[in-house]
């Protein structure tokens, strides 16, 4: 049998993606509680989160321009690793927010195997807040990030305008 590269580049990009949830879930969590939730969109289902991305920024005027730019990357990507937690943020005082700290090293460690997979990424704000507005982690996940994902030449994340 014979693959060619498009088809052998798509495999190991959802094969990065997969490797990227079970860094997040595997990843070391503050007080060892686990409330990660993760996604992986491809298709007209990554198309449609870039299209929510820029009905955002076209509602709520010229400080969301940026969500247009990454709805662009999103395009790009040939996927995207969402990840959130269902945590309620609300510890406060002197302690930290436990559950944006396990996020943060919860895409850490995913980028971290996206990296190990020679797979580019770049994490981004405004896909997980679009992801978060859309529904589509329910209605537990009040704080997520996207990552979005290219086996390319060149990657598509840099050298935006």
């Amino acid at each position: 049998m014979i693959y060619d590269s498009k088809t052998a580049e798509n495999a190991a990009l959802l094969e990065a993606a997969n490797r990227m949830c079970a860094a997040a879930r595997t990843a070391p969590k503050a007080r060892g509680i686990d409330l990660i939730c993760t996604l992986i969109l491809t298709g007209e289902d990554k198309d449609a989160l870039a299209a929510h991305m820029e009905s955002i920024a076209g509602e709520k005027g010229e400080g969301y321009a940026f969500f247009i730019r990454d709805a662009g990357c999103l395009r790009k990507a040939g996927a995207v690793v969402l990840i959130g937690t269902k945590g309620a943020g609300e510890d406060g005082g002197l302690l930290p927010n436990f559950d944006e700290i396990n996020l943060g090293i919860a895409v850490g460690s995913a980028c971290a195997a996206a990296a190990d997979a020679r797979v580019d990424t770049r994490v981004m704000y405004s896909v997980g807040a679009a992801a978060i507005e859309s529904g589509l982690f329910g209605e537990e996940v009040r704080s997520a990030l996207g990552i979005p994902l290219s086996v390319s030449g060149k990657s598509p994340f840099f050298d935006r305008k």
